[in-house]
C-alpha cells in the first residue's frame, strides 16, 4: 500500500534497514548538515535526529538519496516502471477486442479514483496555532556557513536596509540565530508550497526554499519562471493578498510532485494520485480557506503575500549547483497559522555539490519524463542528465539518426521544451551510444567532433543559478552533435567503422569464460 503519511513512510525505511536514528544531540546550525553530506556522499542511510539541540521535534533527512529510497516513495520496484505507467497513460494502446476491452475498465476505474479528495479534518491540524503561531519553533537548519550572511549582500546600501528591518536585530540576538553570524541563514527546504491561480483555481505545489526571519515572517524565494511566481504576479495586477501554504510532510510521494515539470493547468495533487495509485486528501488550511494542502501533512505554514508591500532581502544561499546563489529581493511572507500534528516530524533537505538527496529527486523526474519527452521529440531514444551537470548544465541525448543536421534539430527542440529550455550544454550521440555512461559519451565527442564543424553556439534563458551568465536568467549555450557523420553534413571524408568484436567470438567467450580460470 501507498505510504499516506510520512510517518509511515519511516516506518517502511526503519523495517527494511533503510533509516538509521542518531539519539545523540546536534546542532542545526552547519552540524547536521556536514553529517548529512557525508552520509549522503557514501550512498548512506536517511536519517532521523531524535534530539535536536534547542528544538522539541525529530528531524528527517536524506529521505530520498538513494535510487531504492526513490523508488519506495513511488511504490515502485523501478523508476523505468513509473516511465512505462505514463507511456501508458499518455500513449495508450486502443482495446480491438472485447476482451482487451474488459482489461481496461479497472484502469478506467482506476483513473476515475485519483482527483484530490477534500475532506473536513486532518491529522496536520491536531495542534493548532493562530495568533501564537512562531516559526521560529521549528527545527530548520542552516545548511552551509554563509546562508542568510548580509555581509555578502553586494552593496553597502542592501546592507543598510536589511539592518534597518524591525526584526533584525532581535533576531540576530536571539537562541534562534548564531552569536557569530550577523543575520538569520536557516531555511525550510522541502516544504511544498501551495499557490492558486487566482482567476483560474488552478492549483500549484512548488517546491520553493523558505527563509525564516521571525515568528510570523519569511521570505518566498522562487523564479520568475516558476508557476507560484507567475500566480503571485496576477495577485500583483489585482492588488489582492495572495493566500499561500507550506506544508511538510504527508504522503511520501508528495516532495516529488512538488518538484515535477507539469504544465501550468496540470495539478501536481492529481499527479501525485497517478503515482501514488489513489487520490491525495486535501484539507481547507483554518486561516486561508481557499487552499488546501495534504490532511496527513506533518506542518502547515499557513499565510499571506501582500504585492504591494517592499520586498525582502533573502539570501545568500548554499545551493544545488555547488555555489552561493547571491542575495535579492523576494516577498514577504506574513504567517497566519501553523498547525501540526500532535507528535510531529520535521522533514527537510540539503542541497550543493552532487551527489545530494535531490540528485534522486532529478533523476527521478529524468526517467519518468522520458515518455512525454519523447512525444514532444520523436527523435530521441533516451536521454540522460548527469550528476555533474547538476540538472540543467547538462544533457547526452541519443537519437536514430536519419538525415543530415538531425542532430541540430533536436538542440533546437530541447532548447524549446518547457524546463528542458534551460540546458546550457547538450551532446547528441548515435543510437549505439549508452547515454548513461558518461565515459562513452565522451568517447564519442572526442572521436566524432570537429569544433569547426559540430559544435553550435548560441543564446537563450538558463537557469536563474547560474552565475556565470553575463546577465541574470540569459546566456550562452553549447550543443555538440557527437554522432556519426554522413553526407550532406559538410565535406567529410570516408568514415571508419567503430571497433566491436563480431557476436559470435563474444558468444564464445562468454560460453567459456569458466574455462580460463579468470
Amino acid at each position: 500500500m501507498p505510504a499516506g503519511d510520512l510517518q509511515t513512510f519511516v516506518s517502511q525505511l526503519e523495517q527494511r534497514g533503510l533509516l538509521k536514528r542518531v539519539r545523540a544531540e546536534v546542532d542545526p546550525i552547519l552540524e547536521i548538515s556536514e553529517i548529512t553530506d557525508r552520509v549522503t556522499k557514501a550512498g548512506g542511510p536517511a536519517l532521523l535526529f531524535e534530539n535536536v539541540r534547542g528544538q522539541e521535534w525529530p528531524l528527517l533527512i536524506n529521505t530520498f538519496g538513494t535510487r531504492e529510497r526513490m523508488c519506495l516513495s513511488l511504490e515502485s520496484n523501478s523508476l523505468e516502471d513509473v516511465a512505462a505507467r505514463v507511456k501508458s497513460l499518455i500513449k495508450p494502446e486502443i482495446p480491438t477486442t472485447l476482451m482487451q476491452k474488459l482489461k481496461k475498465l479497472p484502469e478506467l476505474a482506476q483513473l476515475g479514483s485519483l482527483p484530490p479528495k477534500v475532506v473536513k479534518r486532518g491529522v496536520c491540524q491536531e495542534v493548532v496555532k493562530t495568533t501564537d503561531a512562531d516559526v521560529t519553533r521549528l527545527p530548520a537548519i542552516r545548511c552551509w556557513p554563509h546562508d542568510g550572511d548580509v555581509s555578502l549582500l553586494v552593496s553597502d546600501e542592501a546592507q543598510d536596509r536589511l539592518k534597518r528591518e524591525p526584526w533584525f536585530d532581535a533576531l540576530a540576538k536571539s537562541a534562534y540565530a548564531p552569536t557569530e553570524q550577523t543575520a538569520p541563514g536557516r531555511y525550510i527546504t522541502l516544504g511544498g508550497v501551495y499557490t492558486k491561480d487566482p482567476e483560474t483555481g488552478d492549483r500549484n505545489i512548488g517546491m520553493y526554499r523558505v527563509q525564516i526571519f521571525g515568528p510570523k515572517l519569511c521570505a518566498m524565494h522562487w523564479h520568475m519562471h516558476h508557476d507560484g511566481a507567475r500566480h503571485f504576479r496576477k495577485y500583483q495586477r489585482r492588488g489582492e493578498r495572495m493566500p499561500i501554504a507550506v506544508a511538510l510532510g504527508g504522503p511520501a510521494i508528495m516532495p516529488y510532485a512538488a518538484t515535477c515539470p507539469l504544465p501550468p493547468d496540470i495539478d501536481e495533487c492529481l499527479f501525485a494520485g497517478f503515482l501514488n495509485r489513489g487520490a491525495i486528501e486535501l484539507v481547507p488550511c483554518v486561516s486561508q480557506s481557499t487552499i488546501e494542502v495534504p490532511a496527513t501533512a506533518e506542518f502547515v505554514i499557513e499565510g499571506y503575500i501582500d504585492p504591494t508591500e517592499a520586498p525582502v532581502i533573502e539570501g545568500p544561499f548554499g545551493d544545488h549547483t555547488g555555489f552561493y546563489s547571491l542575495a535579492d529581493y523576494y516577498p514577504r511572507l506574513h504567517v497566519t497559522a501553523l498547525t501540526h500534528r500532535r507528535n510531529p516530524i520535521y522533514p527537510t533537505t540539503i542541497v550543493g555539490k552532487p551527489p545530494q538527496e535531490d540528485f534522486w529527486l532529478g533523476k527521478a523526474t529524468e526517467r519518468i519524463f522520458l515518455p512525454m519527452l519523447q512525444m514532444l521529440i520523436p527523435d530521441i531514444i533516451d536521454y540522460n542528465l548527469p550528476m555533474f551537470g547538476c540538472f540543467h548544465n547538462c544533457a547526452f541525448v541519443k537519437i536514430r539518426k536519419e538525415y543530415p543536421f538531425q542532430a541540430r534539430r533536436v538542440m533546437s527542440a530541447i532548447w524549446g521544451a518547457g524546463q528542458m529550455a534551460f540546458t546550457k550544454f547538450i551532446v547528441v550521440v548515435d543510437e549505439h551510444v549508452d547515454v548513461q555512461n558518461e565515459q562513452a559519451v565522451w568517447f564519442q565527442v572526442c572521436s566524432n567532433v570537429d569544433p569547426q564543424r559540430d559544435i553550435t553556439i548560441t543564446q537563450g534563458p538558463l537557469d536563474i543559478l547560474d552565475h556565470a551568465t553575463p546577465v541574470m536568467g540569459v546566456g550562452g549555450k553549447i550543443g555538440i552533435d557527437a554522432t556519426r557523420k554522413i553526407p550532406g553534413e559538410g565535406q567529410i571524408r570516408r568514415w571508419p567503422d567503430e571497433l566491436e568484436m563480431s557476436a559470435s567470438i563474444k558468444e564464445l567467450v562468454s560460453r567459456r569464460w569458466a574455462e580460463y580460470g579468470l
